[in-house]
């Protein structure tokens, strides 16, 4: 697993109740495991191991064999996403045009890596391929809202707005 940082596990026991339920309406059904997992990722908003070890303990399923799943599909994240969610496009048109280095100031100015939620919970930022703007090269988004032709000194006050 990547070195992250890591944001406190924050669940609740009406979370836990409610994933309790899913678990027992389908663990004995063939082939459960992913949807039970689906459902503590729609329950948590993503699958921290005290989630996985709900599911082991709750399934028989192994530690190992969850943990498995969830990092071999890409539905799945072990990390919180923030309020603010952050994506840069590094595909080609993008990164042609700067967006690597928009990237890194991100993660400067964040102290997060790509995959990580800042500890108050407030930003996490992914990369993604393709947002569709390659006319507006390079581009990020923020929630929905879409941030092109930028430069690296365009990055601190867009976030300020936050």
């Amino acid at each position: 697993m990547e070195n992250k940082k890591m944001v406190p596990f924050k669940g609740t026991s009406e979370q836990e109740a409610e994933l309790l339920k899913a678990i027992d309406a389908l663990k004995d059904q063939k082939g459960s495991l992913m949807p039970i997992m689906q459902k503590a990722q729609d329950i948590y908003g993503y699958l921290p191991q005290e989630v996985q070890q709900i599911i082991s303990d709750n399934t028989g399923v192994p530690m190992a064999k969850i943990f498995g799943v969830a990092t071999f599909y890409s539905q799945f994240t072990l990390f919180p996403k923030g309020e603010h969610k952050i994506s840069v496009c590094l595909g080609t048109a993008c990164y042609v045009k700067g967006s690597g280095q928009i990237y890194d100031r991100l993660q400067e100015i964040l102290e997060i890596g790509g995959g990580e939620c800042t500890p108050d919970g407030k930003f996490s930022l992914d990369a993604c391929r393709c947002v569709g703007a390659c006319g507006l090269a390079p581009v990020m988004m923020i929630d929905e809202e879409v941030y092109g032709r930028l430069t690296v000194d365009d990055i601190a006050d867009i976030l300020r707005r936050y």
